[in-house]
């Protein structure tokens, strides 16, 4: 084994090496790692037992030997064809040996030699050897090159600071083209394989050419080395080591333009893009900015931009869906688990599931639950998706007045992002998850923004199958996520965005309902949130009854749940300071625990007197009772209207106003009341706007009850649109009117005949405990709700008539349909 050691080189550009004669049969001593070259003096380590006989047998110095490259420098006992067949003779100069049985060999090159014909191969080779000589043309272009490569070499030498100055001179010195190359080579740090080249290379003005390209290329490397030194060196701050290898790294990658770190990124951006099985548009604008991507510095602020980009490409969810489940049974027993009652939204999901196992590419439809709030459509979204198996992704869109919400922004802006529908499929990791949208009913529109409008194409199944988002800019498949949209009230959403969807209503529950809920769902929540879990507390239902009657007022279950955590939390409270844990909560037990009760019923609290009606009225939160109150004053035909009405329940009132003085002597009211009089109609909770034309027969019925001196039953409320020919005209909300009628303790409803087909909405045993009157004109509302002369109410056969009817025989009871 020879390896290449530190120590001196010396070179004598004096002597002349070409007379020394070379024998015809040589040893052999294979190198590895070095190429000696002719006219140079070079040390070396011999370990190798058969390198080391071969010096041992020589014997002394003045002996000439050759040396040969190993074809593979790996291999530890080379045969003869592993060899390089042209080598250096060499005369031994010195030969020392080391204690750990090494031996160093200082030889001086003499000429290049052709190997011939191998002689022995044991205990080391030798082989007929013959000695090259140099191929010279003399002319100018050798000049050239041979002055060419002697400045090249100096500057090469006044780069490598362990490279004595002299040698410049030295190089200068040199005459002979030949042995200037050999000269130069040798000091060069270079691959062997480049070594053997050149010493190979017999024709002079090829080695020339050669030996300019790589001192050339080496000089250009050294001088690059110095540029990245000089750029740390003037950032160096204070002498820190961590900070100077951090800036002299930087400058390499720099120089480079990529570093390990960020080829692996480019790798795993590659790979990911790979495995997302991207649609062909997509997919040619990820390779398109990964492309980008691989040319921008990382320091450029554009490189992130790119960056972030294709990685939220190759993130989305492109061609992963989840199966959905479609066990009808199973989705059935899901939903009933978890939601009582809500009968047509069950069986609307469960068509989707039927419709789905008999066509797998159907479109999803786009459903929208519309209710009170707590009435459970958000919660019934999440019991959907678990019934479905698909991933749950809620977005709220109450408030938001940007449309860039809801289709990004462009990537021209610092720190764009993709929509709100992008990054939630990102997020759920599927391409059909069951997406809700809350509160629809809530989006701003105004100067601002019109975030409806970018819903249009979300929400449309002929169109959301190439979904566009502003960041991305390439479609997205929405046709598989079933979406789901939640709004309190229809009026604000605009007609375009409800056309393109289902409306499902919510309208509120019963009593009944509330007390299942209570029982299979609220209870069992509460206690186990309040850390009574372990504990066998019953709630009778005459509890939960007292608690729904006195101490809430709502068309949904948020407010009982309320009322049902402070029961246990009083409980919890109470058993920590040391009281038994009781076993039951009654009614008796509901003020205890939650003090005296908050609502009574209305109807008793009102005055027996004329002038008063009770009308049902809409809200947000379901159906509730008004009052309407009218008084009479001296004055001059005045009719004043309070209680923050809109124009059109202001318009309603001067129509009732109206249709009584027209029916006056029919009602049995002086024709000429309105000459000295002022009439105010005023509805209570004036800080409550209030508009609407339903509150028509109401009035109407308040004013006749004032001027005929007969008052309106307690226990009757009334709904509907009058015209001024005392028509009735059908109204909206009538089962949320007439479950906020039945919680206010109303016996008897009066509403239009052309509402009769609402009912098919209301609850059976709501129905049974009101009588549900219909009428077509004022004069059966009057007949019904007013009382007679002497307190005592109307028999429907002795109410008053129609128009139609007062020309005719009187109006039967069972005529104006009553439903008992």
């Amino acid at each position: 084994m020879a390896e290449k050691p530190k120590g001196e080189k010396r070179f004598d550009i004096e002597e002349d090496l070409s007379s020394v004669e070379i024998p015809d049969v040589l040893p052999v001593l294979p190198l590895r790692g070095i190429v000696i070259f002719p006219n140079h003096i070079h040390p070396f380590l011999v370990s190798r037992v058969s390198s080391r006989k071969l010096i041992e047998d020589v014997g002394q110095t003045q002996k000439i030997i050759a040396l040969a490259a190993q074809k593979n420098p790996e291999e530890e006992n080379p045969q003869s064809d592993g060899l390089v067949r042209r080598g250096t003779a060499v005369m031994i100069l010195k030969i020392l040996p080391y204690p750990d049985q090494s031996v160093r060999v200082l030889v001086r090159g003499i000429a290049r030699i052709e190997l011939a014909e191998v002689v022995q191969s044991t205990p080391y080779f030798v082989a007929r050897a013959t000695r090259l000589a140099d191929e010279v043309s003399t002319d100018k272009e050798v000049d050239a090159l041979h002055a060419h490569l002697v400045s090249q070499f100096s500057k090469y030498v006044s780069l490598v600071p362990y490279l004595p100055d002299e040698l410049q001179v030295r190089a200068m010195q040199v005459r002979e083209p030949g042995r200037l190359t050999d000269m130069v080579a040798s000091y060069l740090k270079i691959a062997v394989e480049e070594s053997q080249d050149l010493l190979s290379t017999l024709d002079v003005r090829a080695r020339l050419e050669k030996l300019i390209a790589i001192l050339s290329r080496e000089i250009e490397l050294l001088e690059l080395g110095h540029k990245i030194q000089s750029q740390v060196q003037t950032e160096l701050n204070k002498n820190q080591r961590e900070y100077y290898l951090r800036q002299q790294l930087k400058a390499i990658q720099k120089e480079l333009g990529e570093g390990d770190a960020r080829s692996s990124e480019i790798e795993e951006l590659e790979r990911k893009i790979e495995e997302a099985a991207m649609p062909p548009e997509a997919r040619k604008a990820a390779d398109k900015e990964l492309d980008r991507l691989k040319m921008i510095p990382p320091e450029s602020a554009e490189h992130t931009v790119v960056r972030t980009y294709v990685d939220w490409l190759a993130s989305l969810p492109w061609s992963v869906s989840t199966d959905d489940n479609l066990d009808i049974a199973n989705a059935r027993k899901v939903l009933d688990e978890d939601h009582y009652d809500l009968e047509k939204i069950k069986e609307r999901i469960l068509e989707f599931l039927a419709v789905r196992k008999l066509k797998k590419d159907t479109k999803g439809p786009i459903l929208c639950f519309v209710g009170p709030p707590g009435t459970g459509k958000t919660s019934l979204g999440r019991s959907i998706a678990r019934a479905l198996g698909r991933k749950f992704v809620r977005l709220s869109l109450g408030g938001i007045r940007d449309e860039a919400e809801i289709r990004g922004h462009r990537r021209t802006y610092i720190g764009s992002l993709p929509g709100r529908i992008i990054q939630g499929l990102r997020n759920a990791g599927s391409n059909n998850p069951l997406f809700i949208l809350d509160e629809v009913d809530k989006l701003g529109m105004d100067f601002r923004g019109d975030p409806a409008s970018a819903l249009l194409e979300v929400l449309d199944p002929e169109q959301n199958n190439s979904f566009s988002d502003h960041y991305l800019d390439v479609p997205f498949d929405l046709s598989k996520v079933l979406f789901l949209t939640t709004a309190n009230i229809l009026d604000p959403i605009p007609p375009a965005l409800r056309d393109r969807m289902e409306v499902l209503e919510l309208p509120g529950y019963t009593e009944e309902e509330k007390l299942e809920i209570a029982e299979r769902h609220l209870i069992p929540k509460q206690l186990g949130e309040n850390g009574l879990a372990g504990n066998k507390i019953e709630f009778t239902r005459q509890a939960v009854a007292e608690m729904i009657r006195s101490y809430t007022r709502e068309s949904g279950m948020r407010n009982l749940e309320r009322e049902i955590a402070r029961v246990c939390r009083k409980i919890a409270r109470a058993t920590s300071e040391g009281a038994p844990m009781p076993t039951q909560v009654t009614a008796e037990d509901v003020s205890r625990y939650l003090g005296m009760p908050r609502f009574f019923s209305e109807v008793a609290e009102r005055a027996n007197e004329p002038g008063v009606a009770t009308g049902l009225a809409w809200t947000p939160n379901g159906g509730e009772i008004m009052f309407i109150e009218s008084t009479r004053m001296a004055g001059q035909k005045g009719l004043m209207l309070t209680g923050s009405l809109g124009d059109v329940m202001k318009e309603s009132a001067q129509a009732a106003m109206s249709y009584v003085r027209s029916r006056a002597e029919h009602l049995g009211i002086q024709p000429d009341f309105f000459e000295k009089s002022d009439i105010h109609v005023h509805i209570p909770a004036g800080g409550i706007p209030k508009d609407g034309p339903s509150g028509g027969v109401t009035i109407a019925a308040s004013l006749a009850s004032l001027l005929s001196g007969r008052p309106v039953r307690p226990d009757v409320a009334m709904t509907g649109e009058i015209t001024l020919r005392g028509k009735v005209l059908p109204v909206g909300g009538i089962k949320e009117k007439v479950l906020g009628a039945r919680r206010a303790g109303i016996k008897t409803i009066i509403m239009p005949k052309r509402n009769e087909r609402d009912l098919e909405d209301i609850p059976d045993e709501v129905r049974r405990e009101l009588e549900i009157v219909f009428v077509e004109t004022v004069d059966d509302v009057l007949a019904t709700a007013l009382r007679n002369g002497d307190g005592a109410a109307p028999h429907p056969a002795e109410a008053s008539h129609s128009e139609k009817a007062s020309k005719e025989e009187p109006r039967s009871r069972s005529e104006r349909t009553v439903l008992n």
